[in-house]
């Protein structure tokens, strides 16, 4: 862990999220040769072949080096041997965040889940994704932020988290980064996983690791983004039914509900906006915080989870993704959380991905035929929207009527 000390360019204004589309970046992919020593992570464990695989999107490896690409059993249908790529490989997430910069987006929270920073290879593995992820947000004028993910961490053990930044912030010096996101004039950190009724970690004590980040000189004080379960303010559904959540949610700064998977067409996603999300916003308004809705380009987990369906909130075509935007930009969102940049696992990835999948037994979803950088630029446009810009071609991407300002 040092800190950066090689070029940073000027790009996005990494002081402020109003304005911005930042997209999730899981980073959590492995291979057998990467100098990680983990085997094949999240490509499908230690049998990853026909058959046996977790993902339902193929990366498009066209432009990947011979040293970023590492072979598979998988062929494709003329016969080619398939490759996919690790996130330990510098040169793959500095490519990503060429792509970035080529397309227009904003940036990215990195994932940092809990729990593997209490293990010697998986806090080697999330590091040195780190700092792959800050060199390409200073080589190509992009921002970026640390999102800690609390999935597997049981009550009690909040405590690594804490630990954790702190050493990011003492070794790696990371909010004094000139590429490290900032608002309120303060380095964004982001929290997700509390309140959620299928993870393990209270709201007491998401309550006390909020007001930490808050308060403590050694790790801020810190802009705090929570993500949080889709009906934290009714506490019902995939949230728990504990009041402490609201006060979670107010000692925090940036509330942004997880909605993956909580609503499958356009008609949905518009009604979603138009009533939770509206009533979600007018919330933080008068609570003095920020609202940051998330939107995803459709889900498929089906060779993770072979009881689910292939292609099970279908893309159509873009058409699914834009009308979240639009939505997001008619009820007012001044930012919005993309997921996710590379999460091939569950179907949700806006990176390049093939219409040439392998074949044989595991089965995979593609872009329709679409571009493999069509979501790339997508999500540029979006950006654009959301800052109430003018979009490159309002054919393919139309934009909401000149009457929807957002305000009621």
């Amino acid at each position: 862990m040092k800190p950066y000390a090689g070029p940073s360019r000027e790009g996005v204004d990494a002081r402020t999220m109003t304005g911005k589309v930042l997209s999730g970046y899981q980073g959590w992919f492995a291979a057998p040769g990467d100098g990680l020593g983990r085997g094949w992570i999240h490509w499908g464990g230690r049998r990853f072949g026909p058959g046996s695989c977790s993902i339902d999107l193929w990366p498009d490896m066209t432009e990947y080096g011979p040293d970023e690409r590492f072979v598979t059993s998988f062929r494709h249908a003329d016969g080619r041997a398939a490759a996919v790529f690790s996130s330990f490989n510098r040169k793959t997430v500095l490519r990503h965040f060429e792509w970035m910069k080529q397309y227009g987006l904003d940036g990215v929270f990195v994932q940092r889940f809990a729990v593997q920073t209490r293990h010697t290879t998986g806090l080697r593995h999330c590091t040195t994704v780190l700092a792959h992820c800050r060199e390409g947000a200073n080589l190509h004028g992009r921002t970026y932020a640390v999102m800690y993910d609390l999935t597997g961490l049981q009550n009690g053990q909040g405590q690594c988290v804490v630990d954790d930044w702190k050493l990011l912030v003492q070794r790696m010096q990371i909010t004094k980064d000139p590429a490290y996101l900032h608002h309120g004039g303060r380095p964004v950190v982001a929290i997700w996983g509390i309140g959620f009724t299928d993870r393990r970690l209270g709201p007491a004590e998401g309550l006390d690791l909020v007001r930490k980040f808050k308060s403590d000189p050694s790790m801020g004080p810190c802009t705090v983004l929570l993500g949080v379960p889709t009906h934290w303010r009714t506490l019902r559904s995939d949230c728990v039914r504990d009041e402490v959540m609201h006060d979670v949610v107010r000692a925090g700064d940036i509330v942004s509900p997880w909605t993956v998977g909580r609503y499958t067409t356009p008609r949905q996603a518009e009604a979603y906006a138009r009533t939770t999300a509206r009533a979600d916003l007018d919330w933080c308004r008068q609570n003095r915080k920020d609202f940051m809705p998330v939107v995803f380009p459709g889900f498929s987990w089906h060779n993770m989870n072979p009881r689910s369906p292939l292609d099970q909130i279908p893309r159509l075509k873009g058409k699914f993704l834009w009308s979240q935007y639009l939505a997001a930009r008619e009820i007012g969102a001044t930012m919005v959380y993309q997921a996710m940049f590379d999460e091939v696992d569950e179907g949700t990835a806006i990176f390049k991905c093939t219409n040439d999948p392998p074949v044989g037994e595991s089965k995979f979803v593609t872009y329709e035929g679409l571009p493999s950088d069509f979501y790339l630029k997508l999500v540029g446009q979006a950006g654009r929207l959301i800052r109430g810009e003018k979009i490159g071609d309002a054919t393919l991407f139309p934009q909401p009527p000149a009457s929807a300002t957002g305000q009621k």
